[in-house]
């Protein structure tokens, strides 16, 4: 469980492929606090650490999660927005996020707006996914609150911390991104449908 809270940024070190898996080393200064078997998302991704050296780490993607998220497109030297599991009796400052990326979506939107950016994106409504307006969203991992919500598409704000510290800085049109909504929106939404 995460709160969408980036703590820090990776560094993709190295990326091998070994039958439908893809083994990814990450350079990160969170690396030392780390256990083999711990979960850290990465673009909201949770992945488990397999391996640990000096500043990196490796963790295994399979192929549902490939297929799933943005992570075949991975390049050696794409940074990568990080944070460990929640732990029992923290503050939950971002909302409930599991690591369990849903879909991907696409930016369509990036605006500069007298010092904070808006970023819409879109996304395949086929997958009856949806967002509503001062809803939760996870954008790669970053816990945000969706400004305007449309059929296959919405738009968030990021204020300017979160623009330097994590990978939006990134973000122009065409960007494909993981995304996560908000599971109580998934559960209502499912119950909602079964009627």
């Amino acid at each position: 469980m995460f709160t969408g809270i980036i703590e820090t940024l990776g560094t993709i070190q190295d990326l091998k492929k070994e039958k439908d898996n893809i083994h990814i080393t990450v350079d990160s200064s969170i690396t030392a606090e780390l256990q083999i078997d711990q979960s850290v998302a990465h673009n909201g991704i949770c992945l488990t650490v397999v391996a640990l050296k000096d500043t990196s780490y490796t963790v295994t993607a399979i192929d549902e999660t490939i297929k799933k998220t943005n992570l075949g497109s991975w390049k050696i030297g794409d940074s990568v927005n990080l944070e460990r599991a929640m732990k029992l009796g923290d503050r939950l400052d971002g909302h409930i996020v599991q690591g369990h990326v849903d879909q991907t979506g696409i930016c369509i939107a990036a605006k500069e707006t007298g010092g904070s950016w808006l970023y819409t994106f879109e996304y395949d409504e086929a997958l009856n996914n949806i967002t509503i307006e001062k809803g939760s969203i996870t954008v790669n991992g970053v816990s945000l609150t969706v400004v305007d919500s449309k059929k296959n598409q919405f738009s968030v704000a990021i204020i300017p911390y979160t623009h330097e510290h994590t990978n939006f800085s990134t973000f122009k049109v065409g960007t494909q991104i993981n995304l996560e909504f908000d599971v109580i929106g998934k559960y209502v939404s499912k119950l909602y449908s079964n009627k």
